[in-house]
């Protein structure tokens, strides 16, 4: 029959943060051992997918690490992907395209009533 195997902690249900795993011990005996919950990589605010080259730690363990490693050497790096920030610049071009486009329209349109 297999042995049996008493809990650590006083937190009795299964959730997330009591995760547990069997170990057995050099002595034969078997025991729990209490996980930590796995960390997740910080997303782009924009389309969600994982920020490359900042790594996946739990909130507090990013105090820890400089900031060199928590963001990356770009505008909105660490908070926006690569993609985004190019659709970000490139509509912000165009917008101000667009500004001077409908000034010169005006601007001709005005020149064109005079005549």
């Amino acid at each position: 029959m297999a042995q049996r195997v008493t809990l650590r902690k006083r937190q009795p249900y299964n959730t997330t943060s009591s995760r547990r795993r069997i170990v057995k011990t050099p002595g034969g005996k078997l025991v729990y051992h209490h996980l930590k919950k796995l960390p997740t990589q910080p997303k782009c605010g924009d389309c969600g997918i994982g920020l490359p080259g900042v790594p996946a730690l739990r909130p507090r363990q990013y105090a820890t690490i400089s900031k060199r490693q928590k963001t990356v050497c770009r505008a909105y790096g660490g908070s926006r992907c690569g993609d985004c920030v190019k659709s970000r610049i490139l509509r912000a071009f165009l917008v101000e395209e667009a500004k001077i486009v409908k000034k010169v329209i005006k601007s001709q349109e005005k020149a064109g009533g005079r005549k």
